[in-house]
């Protein structure tokens, strides 16, 4: 029998060790590849457009602490921010309204011209009807005041993203406010019998009260405990029956209509 020597049958033997370590590091990182993959996958991209430079700073670690979130890009001027939205085509563009050069209304503007799916969530300290009416005609998918809570914002953006309309329940109040009231008996008895025909059921009509509030899909979940995915069922099935295009809609005819 042929005895290899001890230095031969060492070197041997860190051959295999050196081996299947540089197979379980090619494995591992294949694993984290993958897992890398699917994260920036289910990721939202953000654009910030905003001139205080304190706020964007806050909001880009506010956001990017959420795993599903990634502020990819951050301005202080709607001019130079146009150029890069239309390059970058983020997901979601949170919008200041009172910006140097170019206000945000007249950005949300330029930016619809060459983007229909890009979401613009306002987000401002200015509440005046004129402002909210304005930014929703440009473009606006949802407005926001800046003292929202930044766990509520990061539901609002998730909301947003998936295609659904969204402003601040004070913002909301003030829209409805602005709403012509009935003056003629008669209009009104025809309105309450085209609410009468409207099918919603009992629970229906419950949720169609959180969106008058201008509650989320996530706080109405949380409300009537139930999942999202139900809450978000519930929201479709009343924009259907309502003959109505988003919640906004939904939340102004409900008022208008004395449905809630």
């Amino acid at each position: 029998m042929l005895r290899l020597p001890n230095r031969v049958m060492e070197t041997m033997c860190f051959r295999r060790k050196f081996v299947g370590t540089k197979r379980a590091l090619a494995d591992f990182y294949f694993l984290w590849r993958v897992i890398n993959m699917i994260t920036e996958e289910k990721q939202i991209s953000i654009i910030i457009v905003e001139d205080f430079k304190l706020t964007r700073v806050g909001l880009r670690c506010a956001l990017n602490a959420n795993e599903d979130l990634n502020v990819i890009a951050e301005y202080e001027d709607a001019v130079e921010a146009i150029k890069q939205i239309e390059k970058f085509n983020p997901d979601v563009v949170l919008m200041d309204l009172g910006l140097p050069k170019m206000n945000g209304i007249e950005a949300m503007v330029k930016i619809r011209e060459f983007s229909s799916s890009i979401k613009i969530i306002a987000l401002t300290s200015h509440d005046r009807e004129e402002e909210v009416v304005a930014a929703l005609s440009s473009g606006a998918n949802a407005y926001c005041l800046k003292d929202i809570d930044p766990t509520k914002l990061a539901d609002v953006i998730r909301d947003v993203a998936q295609g659904v309309c969204w402003i601040d329940s004070v913002v909301a109040n003030l829209v409805l406010k602005s709403i012509p009231k009935v003056e003629s008996v008669g209009l009104l008895t025809s309105q309450l019998s085209d609410q009468a025909r409207i099918p919603l059921t009992e629970r229906e009509f419950e949720v169609l009260k959180h969106l008058v509030a201008g509650k989320s899909n996530t706080e109405i979940a949380k409300e009537l405990i139930v999942s999202v995915h139900t809450a978000k069922a519930h929201v479709c099935s009343i924009l259907q029956k309502m003959c109505v295009n988003d919640r906004v809609q939904a939340a102004v005819k409900a008022v208008k209509e004395g449905m809630v």
